[in-house]
């Protein structure tokens, strides 16, 4: 091969590839099939003109546009808001709605056994004992009574700060551990979430005997649409996980696994966020006693319409057809 007849063959897509490379970024997306293939062809033209001693000139130039495309291929990219607001806005509810019938089990399970446990602890206030030490008992009373003496003290940011890093790892442990022990055929997820509608149960109704309904609810409401939504998540992630270890739809059942991981994956993100959030309400608004319990009743309220309205219709424009 002479280097004159090398040039001739190859100079227009030589030509092209730089145009791509070197004009907008809209170009490089529009040819974005073409990229890779004609990035392995500009490294086998450099080989034949390194391998023929060609012009150095020549090898330059090729050495100069695989770089540029290499950056383009294999660069690291500038972190963007565009993909976590699609995640926000589109992947996430999305995902939760595909998810319907499971989350919709798990919160008749979650809230159905809260309440079932309430009323019967109402009804037999020594329940409470049954399922909670006595040390753990007198410690929920004292935090939800307004004569204990730390109830209207004013904390200061940096004890904020500390209660937000608390409920954080708190919140998120849960969700985590209930979401992990579904890999136990979807058992040990179903187990955490009515231990812990349980406890919820038990916990209010005990509250509610002993006449401290009032701060209690209003502490909770503020945060708990967040919070009670994301562990009820975490247990649906759990759940398909261990489904798809015994209904594995044609596939292997470490295939079947790993697609299913795919489909929690976004649920289990979206929750971790929702968990950070109820951690700030939790720590900066309804620790706030000294505010009315009609204005965080209202703005708890408000909290729940709104992630309703969020899980029904946000990225509804952008949904795939089924």
């Amino acid at each position: 091969m002479t280097e004159r007849n090398f040039i001739l063959r190859r100079e227009a897509f030589w030509r092209k590839f730089e145009g791509i490379i070197r004009g907008s970024q809209k170009g490089i997306k529009t040819h974005a099939a073409f990229f890779p293939q004609g990035f392995r062809e500009l490294t086998q033209d450099l080989n034949t003109a390194r391998v023929h001693g060609f012009d150095p000139a020549i090898i330059e130039r090729l050495n100069i546009l695989i770089n540029e495309g290499n950056q383009i291929l294999y660069g690291q990219r500038g972190w963007s808001l565009k993909g976590p607001l699609r995640f926000i806005l589109q992947t996430f509810p999305q995902k939760v709605r595909a998810q319907w019938r499971g989350i919709g089990a798990a919160l008749i399970i979650f809230y159905g056994l809260a309440f079932f446990s309430g009323l019967l602890t109402v009804r037999f206030p020594e329940l409470a004992y049954e399922f909670m030490p006595e040390s753990q008992v007198s410690s929920l009373e004292r935090m939800y009574d307004p004569a204990s003496e730390h109830f209207l003290t004013p904390r200061d940011i940096g004890s904020d700060a500390d209660m937000f890093g608390f409920y954080i790892y708190n919140n998120i442990s849960i969700a985590f551990k209930i979401f992990a022990a579904g890999i136990l055929a979807g058992i040990g997820s179903i187990f955490l979430l009515c231990f812990n509608a349980i406890f919820l149960g038990t916990a209010a109704g005990h509250i509610i005997n002993k006449g401290l309904e009032e701060t209690f609810f209003s502490f909770i409401v503020g945060h708990s649409s967040f919070e009670l939504t994301a562990i009820i998540f975490s247990a649906q992630a759990g759940l398909l996980m261990g489904y798809r270890l015994f209904v594995t739809r044609g596939l292997s059942r470490g295939a079947s696994i790993r697609a299913a991981g795919r489909e929690a994956l976004p649920i289990i993100a979206g929750s971790g966020l929702m968990l950070v959030l109820a951690a700030v309400i939790e720590a900066f608004w309804s620790s706030r006693h000294e505010l009315s319990p009609a204005l965080r009743y209202g703005a708890g309220i408000t909290g729940w319409v709104l992630l309703l309205l969020y899980f029904l219709f946000a990225g509804r424009k952008h949904e795939p057809s089924p």
